[in-house]
């Protein structure tokens, strides 16, 4: 039997979510599956950091994560199973980890919202949000806390800014029919 209400709050997240993502220059969504969709692609192009293979820390402008909307979703919340690390594999962030395609976003409920969930990975690619303490990777946690003045790394917005303007003809000057 469907479960009408998990159905309408993942038509509802589709609708927000790809309304964010055709408001942004920096984040595509790709659905999953059947619709409404239960699984997400989110592919960010801002800057995050990487470390490369001889340990240099450097910047990267490309970055995906996994997104998954399980059955009890609204209900309980493994944060693990929710989201996944795709890409980089050498991403360098004190809550991704090293190891393992894990990553923490630290405020996390069941029924969170997609778009709240895209803020926070973009907050946590572009370092504007960090952890120190119960790092997923304890080596990029030291680095961060001796190099925070570097932090943003990305200060642009998510979401593009509405800019409106109002032209009044000046005195003399004939307005367009």
């Amino acid at each position: 039997m469907p479960d009408r209400i998990l159905d309408a709050f993942l038509r509802r997240q589709y609708e927000e979510g790809m309304a964010l993502a055709r408001a942004s220059d920096l984040v595509a969504l790709e659905p999953l599956g059947v619709f409404p969709p239960q699984r997400y692609v989110a592919q960010f192009r801002c800057t995050g950091l990487c470390r490369t293979s001889a340990g240099e820390i450097t910047r990267m402008a490309y970055s995906e994560v996994g997104i998954s909307f399980p059955d009890d979703y609204l209900r309980r919340l493994d944060p693990y199973r929710i989201l996944m690390w795709l890409g980089p594999q050498n991403v360098w962030h004190p809550n991704v980890s090293d190891r393992a395609p894990l990553i923490c976003l630290g405020h996390l409920g069941p029924g969170t919202r997609l778009t709240d969930i895209l803020y926070q990975l973009f907050e946590i690619i572009t370092y504007q949000r960090y952890s120190t303490r119960d790092a997923l990777n304890a080596d990029a946690a030291a680095w961060a806390r001796a190099n925070q003045e570097r932090f943003p790394v990305d200060k642009r917005p998510l979401k593009r800014r509405a800019i409106t303007f109002t032209v009044d003809p000046q005195e003399g000057e004939v307005a367009a029919p």
